[in-house]
């Protein structure tokens, strides 16, 4: 999983739980704007504990897993609609 797929699962677990990004960064002590470069993959360096802080509070858990040899099914549509984005 790289940062841009994180933070769309961050993303998409904040907005399932009803919250706001500010809503969410004031719960954790960090600024709106860090939470939305996350979501984004636009703060490419995050600190281990920012995501855990994060994932904890949406009720995510991190797992750490030996990579595959070939990607999914589902990795390869989702790489097809960020190249679609582009």
């Amino acid at each position: 999983m790289n940062m841009i797929e994180i933070g769309m699962a961050i993303r998409h677990a904040r907005k399932e739980a009803g919250l706001t990004q500010q809503q969410v960064g004031a719960l954790l002590g960090m600024s709106r704007a860090t939470i939305s470069g996350i979501e984004t993959g636009r703060i490419a360096e995050v600190g281990i504990r920012k995501i855990a802080a994060l994932c904890s509070a949406l009720e995510l858990e991190i797992a750490v897993v030996k990579r595959r040899p070939y990607p999914t099914l589902q990795e390869l549509r989702q790489e097809q609609r960020g190249k679609s984005r582009a």
